[in-house]
C-alpha cells in the first residue's frame, strides 16, 4: 500500500544541501556506483520499459539476478534517465528523455558498493557498471507524472534560475523518479537535476 501512496522505503542517494531558495536547492552528492543501460526507446513499448526491465533483471527485481554471482541487489531510488545524444555519461538519480534519440537509464546501486568492481558483473553486456564521483546539482522537486512537456518546463525554469543566481551549468539535466508507475500521480516524487560548478 505504501508504494501506491508514494512512501519511499528504499535507500536513496546521500547528499548535503548547500543552498536553498524558493526555486531550487543546490545539493552535493556523495560518490556512487551506477548500473546503466543505453537504448533506443523506439524498440520498446515506452521509453521507460526497455531500460527498466534490463536493469531490473540485472539486480534480480524480476526473478533470478542476471549477474555473475548471482547476487540479488536491493532496489534503490530514484531511477535516473537522460538523453544519450552526446557521449554517454550517466548521472544520479531514473532519468528519461525521449524524442527519437538514445536514452540512458540508471539504477544507483546500494551504498555498500563503493567501487564499480565491488558490484556483481552483469550477464547482459548492455548493462554497464560505473562510478560517479562527487557531484553538485541544482535540483527542483515536483509531483505528478513526469511527462515530457512538464519536464521541459521544469528544466527551462531551473536553468534560468541557476543562471540568474550566478551558477554555471555544467551539463545536461537528469530526471529522477522515486516511485513505481502504479503510485498515485499526486503522491509521486520526481526531481529535475542540473549539474553546476
Amino acid at each position: 500500500m505504501g508504494l501506491m501512496l508514494g512512501k519511499i522505503t528504499v535507500e536513496t542517494p546521500k547528499y548535503e544541501v548547500l543552498a536553498t531558495t524558493n526555486d531550487y536547492e543546490i545539493r552535493k552528492y556523495s560518490p556512487s556506483v551506477i548500473a546503466e543501460v543505453t537504448y533506443d526507446p523506439k524498440q520498446f513499448n515506452s521509453d521507460k520499459d526497455g531500460g527498466f526491465t534490463i536493469l531490473a533483471n540485472y539486480i534480480g527485481a524480476l526473478g533470478k539476478p542476471q549477474n555473475t554471482k548471482p547476487e540479488k541487489i536491493a532496489m534503490t531510488a530514484p531511477v535516473i534517465t537522460k538523453s544519450a545524444s552526446e557521449k554517454v555519461a550517466m548521472t544520479a538519480p531514473v532519468v528519461t528523455k525521449s524524442g527519437g534519440e538514445l536514452v540512458t537509464m540508471g539504477f544507483i546501486l546500494p551504498s555498500k558498493y563503493v567501487k564499480a568492481e565491488d558490484a556483481p558483473r552483469p550477464v547482459d553486456e548492455r548493462v554497464v557498471i560505473r562510478e560517479e564521483g562527487e557531484m553538485k546539482y541544482g535540483v527542483v522537486r515536483f509531483s505528478g507524472v513526469a511527462r515530457d512537456a512538464v519536464v521541459a518546463e521544469k528544466v527551462e525554469k531551473l536553468r534560468a534560475c541557476l543562471e540568474r543566481d550566478g551558477y554555471k551549468v555544467a551539463g545536461d539535466y537528469v530526471l529522477a523518479r522515486y516511485n513505481p508507475p502504479w503510485t498515485l500521480p499526486p503522491l509521486r516524487t520526481n526531481e529535475v537535476m542540473i549539474p553546476v560548478e
